[in-house]
């Protein structure tokens, strides 16, 4: 099967059937500044690295980062967007998430991903677990986030 579209505005909604392992995908992008990191912070993540920019320069970062939470969920919010278009959502059942680099104010993000394993479920017919390998990473190909969600996907409904 062909890659699945890189244009983050081609959409069409893809069933279990449509995906192969390898597939590929890029999303749009995401430009984060200093508010936004601090608003999230200040509701979610309260800690002065991502609240106060220069209590943070004291800090593990050296300056202000966004919460790895906060980078999650523009990672999602991006996959929802202009992501991989799964017809029924991505519902998500586990994985594994990694920030090997703090997401700064100025950061332009955008996710890549690829399909690294199918495993149609024994139970359930007409559904598969399919693993996923996301990076989110910004404009200057710095990797701020690993994310291998295993998603459950759906065949066409007869």
């Amino acid at each position: 099967m062909a890659a699945l579209p890189d244009d983050p505005g081609a959409k069409r909604a893809l069933y279990l059937e449509d995906l192969s392992v390898g597939d590929r995908f890029r999303s749009g992008e995401h430009t984060l500044d200093a508010a936004q990191i601090k608003a999230f912070a200040l509701q979610f993540d309260p800690q002065p690295f991502h609240t106060d920019e220069e209590a943070a320069k004291d800090t593990f970062f050296g300056g202000l980062a966004a919460s790895g939470w906060h980078t999650a969920a523009l990672t999602m919010k991006l996959l929802v967007e202009s992501g991989i278009p799964l017809a029924d959502g991505i519902i998500g059942s586990g994985g594994e998430l990694q920030w090997p680099k703090p997401t700064r104010p100025g950061d332009v993000l955008h996710v890549e991903g690829e399909v690294v394993e199918i495993v149609p479920s024994r139970s359930k017919p007409g559904r598969a677990m399919v693993t996923m390998r996301c990076r989110t990473l910004n404009q200057n190909g710095d990797v701020l986030q690993n994310f291998a969600p295993k998603l459950v996907v759906h065949a066409r409904p007869a």
